[in-house]
């Protein structure tokens, strides 16, 4: 294989998987390094911004994926008219956002944000593969930890957890000033 190869190797590989694929396991494949690799989807991210192609190469954690161009879903939809995502619960989002913000975060966590049980929504939110066990806290109970995947950040469209828009600051509760009594 020829060095120059490896970008058409890669969008071959993405086009085909239509998922994710690490970045580790293309590595694996085309026994190359991550840091080959990286270096390599740096440069076909540039090339197909630059030559306005129909899709384009995302990296979400360390997670790559080909998607169409955001200016050209309007046509895509209206020609596949896609079934409508699946959007999540009020419940649902409330828990994935304490997790998000506060992560590694217990089931018990959440609930003390929350003030409500969220045993069903962990259980969502897992099966959707939008969080993952990051191993149990050293606590009483050994509680279970959660965090985020590289599926939520797709989901939200972001490249980093970082990326996050910033937590409004809390509320303050309204003044203890009583109004003077009238005489």
């Amino acid at each position: 294989m020829e060095m120059n190869e490896v970008p058409h190797i890669i969008e071959a590989i993405l086009f085909v998987s239509g998922e994710p694929v690490r970045i580790a396991d293309i590595a694996a494949a085309l026994e190359l390094s991550e840091m080959e690799i990286v270096t390599v989807i740096e440069n076909l991210q540039r090339d197909l911004d630059n030559t306005r192609r129909g899709i384009t190469l995302r990296r979400y954690g360390d997670h790559l994926r080909l998607e169409t161009r955001p200016e050209y879903a309007p046509y895509v939809e209206r020609l596949l008219q896609p079934v409508q995502k699946q959007s999540l619960s009020q419940t649902a989002m409330e828990t994935l956002a304490v997790i998000a913000y506060r992560q590694p975060a217990t089931k018990g966590e959440v609930e003390h944000v929350r003030g409500v049980k969220c045993d069903y929504s962990i259980q969502s939110l897992l099966s959707k593969d939008l969080i993952k066990e990051l191993g149990r806290k050293e606590a009483l109970g050994r509680p279970i930890l959660y965090g985020t995947t590289d599926r939520f950040l797709e989901h939200f469209g972001i490249s980093d957890i970082r990326e996050l828009p910033p937590l409004p600051p809390p509320e303050q509760p309204p003044s203890a000033s009583l109004p003077a009594a009238a005489e």
